[in-house]
């Protein structure tokens, strides 16, 4: 079964993927943002997500994986919550600046709604940055 791929964006001095990496797993919550929301909602178990550093860095650092779908968000019931888990980091981080010079990534949800916290990803698109990053 094909899996759907997205991308999530966090401040690494608020959590970064080192952190996901040493605490194994976590909820992915604190998402204020309806359309985010929606997305988080739409996650499946196995679906693989980027992991982008915002703020500094501005880059794709990592890769995680969905392994607990839509939930109530622990800290407000009325918005929706995830778990994820880390995969790997990326050998090498891809950065905002290089996915927008790269044709083929121009369009992607990143670009496009920079403000958007999580998002989806064709698999093309995840492959290019995940190749590029590797």
């Amino acid at each position: 079964m094909a899996r759907s791929c997205w991308l999530v964006k966090q401040e690494p001095t608020t959590y970064s993927f080192d952190n996901l990496v040493t605490d194994e797993r976590t909820a992915w919550d604190g998402v204020r943002n309806h359309q985010a929301r929606n997305n988080l909602k739409a996650m499946k178990v196995g679906d693989q997500v980027l992991f982008y550093h915002s703020t500094v860095g501005k880059a794709v650092v990592g890769i995680a994986e969905v392994v607990r779908e839509a939930y109530p968000d622990p800290k407000d019931a009325e918005w929706t919550a995830v778990d994820l888990a880390p995969v790997r980091a990326l050998k090498r981080p891809v950065t905002l600046e290089e996915i927008k010079a790269t044709p083929s990534l121009r369009d992607i949800a990143l670009v496009r709604q920079g403000r958007l916290s999580v998002m989806p990803l064709e698999r093309k698109a995840f492959d290019e940055i995940v190749r590029r990053g590797s």
